[in-house]
């Protein structure tokens, strides 16, 4: 059984980092995203990464200061946030995909993890 499951968010103020966590099991895929929604918003992309070659993706409201990562033998991929703003402030999703092509689109993805909630106060 394929599980994804977030963890690391929380309540943090403007300027601050966190490290979100997706942990993996029941299989490996060939890469994986990071995804956000906000309150009445749609769904965002916000980073992807290949499993094999750790080739990166990134949204363009986060460049510079959120860095997707991998680590094989955790079979974990994590988002490192920083200068966080009250803008980013969303329920964070991991997603994986059978396909060894970086997407920005949620419709190349398979699998979806519950979520995190990353609120950043003013």
């Amino acid at each position: 059984q394929v599980q994804l499951v977030e963890s690391g968010g929380g309540l943090v103020q403007a300027g601050d980092s966190l490290r979100l966590s997706c942990a993996v099991s029941g299989r490996t895929f060939s890469s994986y995203a990071w995804f956000r929604q906000a309150p009445e918003k749609e769904r965002e992309f916000v980073a992807a990464i290949k499993w094999n070659g750790g080739y990166s993706l990134y949204g363009d409201s986060v460049k510079g200061r959120f860095t997707i990562s991998r680590d094989n033998t955790k079979n974990t991929v994590y988002l490192q946030v920083n200068s966080l703003k009250p803008e980013d402030t969303a329920v964070y999703y991991c997603a994986a995909s059978t396909l060894n092509v970086l997407y920005s689109a949620r419709q190349f993805y398979d699998y979806w993890g519950q979520g995190t909630q990353v609120t950043v106060s003013s």
